[in-house]
């Protein structure tokens, strides 16, 4: 039975009604978020702590060591040591499926998470992407909403295919995400045939304290494959690891799965121009107007000895950067950068970086003190800075080098709309320009699959959805839609 009011406005969990369940506070529409949004960061940190102990999201997964080998010069770029031509820099790298359980399979239809952590000189450097370049959503307001109605039912506890298209289709930014979803790179053939996205735009800092705004692109070199429906069913029913047993046989066989590391550059004005907004998390940047340009590749070569120490225990952030990198203006990177390792100290306990497959190969001062677990200390040191005994701490002032200009008054507000900005765009290119005639025919079926079951009013919104994305393939899906339940009138209605 339903125990909520339909006209009782949104609160937070001291009863205050929330200004916005869809935009976070920031300092004009394109600039940074702030740490007193005090909806936002009850919203996320709530949701960080929502399950214990497995990961909420990318729950299923596992990984290998390996090395990154920087083959070309991108000086001109970056001053970050392990982006430096011949550095070789030891790393982890983690895959996973984004809604499914601990224990659920890995061919189900999903995106799959692509997390690298770089071992560095100057400190670990985590890239905590996926294998598409973009995400279903562009504000952190809405992220714990959208895993809500990608887990299970409150009353049933089963997944549910309306309550997915229903977030969906009142969400028109997730268009893009949902056709590559939806398309082949859905149901990649194992992790080592698919490529990997940092996603979000990051910023690049030189020597000479030169900026660009920069997307990391990995591409496998074993050949991108997918799976045909049929068969991710048929392998989800034979072997809920598949992939993760194909990664660790194929590294204890010596067969090294192997990526090319490449960036997109953009110069830094051009940012403020450029036909999309640059920092959109559902966007990509066409590579017609910034090549790729190759920095290395990288190697995994190694497998864990202890899967729940080395990649169960393994804590990513993009919180993590090192010298000559910085953040962006893109609302989703900002919230993962507290997100994400508040759900580590939720998850792991608040010294989890003391664990040895999360601990920098770097010295550390830090003056965090105490907490469950802590086995690495600084004895009898002072404990707080600045002090008069000794203990190094710093105290620099002034403008940073991998920041941006802002300028605004606090609002909450959806991003300032670019030249060639929309939600369905990039979306129907994809269809149309990407796919092939037969990879259009088995989105169509994939969508109409995804639909059974799905009641109204999502099930028509569902068609408009598709239709604004491109009006023929919209078309074939209600057609098909209505082919599969046997009938003409819309399947799934209440009436």
């Amino acid at each position: 039975m339903s125990t909520f009011d339909p006209n009782l406005p949104s609160t937070n969990e001291a009863g205050a009604v929330r200004e916005s369940d869809a935009h976070s506070l920031s300092v004009g529409a394109n600039g940074p978020l702030l740490l007193h949004d005090v909806n936002l960061v009850e919203k996320l940190a709530r949701f960080d702590r929502e399950r214990i102990p497995e990961r909420s999201p990318h729950a299923k997964g596992s990984g290998a060591f390996g090395e990154l080998r920087v083959t070309e010069d991108v000086s001109k770029y970056t001053k970050a040591k392990l982006f430096q031509k011949g550095q070789k820099t030891p790393m982890l790298a983690r895959f996973s499926t984004v809604a499914g359980e601990l224990g659920s399979p890995d061919t189900w239809r999903d995106v799959r998470g692509f997390a690298l952590k770089f071992y560095t000189e100057e400190g670990n450097y985590d890239i905590v992407g996926n294998n598409t370049p973009i995400f279903f959503l562009r504000d952190p307001m809405k992220f714990p909403d959208f895993i809500h109605s990608q887990k299970r039912l409150p009353d049933s506890g089963l997944r549910d295919a309306t309550m997915q298209w229903d977030f969906w289709t009142l969400s028109p930014e997730s268009a893009h995400q949902v056709a590559y979803l939806m398309g082949p790179r859905g149901l990649p053939k194992t992790w080592r045939h698919m490529n990997g996205y940092s996603s979000h735009t990051y910023m690049w800092v030189n020597e000479a304290g030169e900026k660009s705004w920069v997307k990391y692109h990995f591409h496998t070199q074993q050949g991108v494959e997918y799976l045909s429906n049929e068969e991710a069913t048929r392998i989800a029913g034979e072997d809920a690891d598949a992939h993760r047993k194909d990664l660790f046989d194929a590294i204890k066989n010596g067969e090294f799965p192997k990526w090319d590391v490449s960036v997109q550059i953009m110069p830094y004005e051009d940012a403020k121009t450029y036909r999309f907004n640059p920092f959109d998390l559902t966007k990509t940047w066409s590579k017609k107007d910034y090549p790729l340009i190759k920095v290395g590749e990288f190697e995994l070569n190694q497998n864990p000895v202890n899967h729940f120490a080395q990649i169960e225990q393994a804590a990513f952030s993009p919180s993590n950067l090192v010298p000559g990198i910085g953040f962006s203006p893109d609302k989703m990177l900002l919230g993962r950068v507290f997100s994400y390792p508040d759900a580590q100290r939720n998850r792991l306990g608040t010294n989890y970086n003391q664990l040895p497959v999360n601990r920098p190969v770097n010295d550390q001062n830090t003056y965090s003190k105490e907490g469950a677990m802590e086995f690495f200390h600084s004895g009898d040191a002072p404990v707080y800075a600045p002090n008069s005994f000794g203990r190094a701490y710093q105290d620099e002032q002034g403008v940073v080098d991998n920041g941006w200009e802002s300028d605004g008054d606090m609002v909450r507000s959806a991003y300032t709309l670019h030249a060639e900005d929309d939600d369905f765009g990039q979306a129907g290119t994809l269809v149309r320009e990407v796919f092939s005639d037969e990879e259009r025919e088995e989105f169509v079926n994939t969508v109409a699959g995804a639909l059974d079951g799905v009641i109204e009013p999502v099930l028509s919104r569902a068609f408009e959805y598709w239709k604004n994305v491109d009006q023929e393939i919209g078309e074939r899906i209600e057609k098909a839609v209505k082919a599969n339940a046997g009938a003409d009138e819309v399947p799934g209605s209440l009436q």
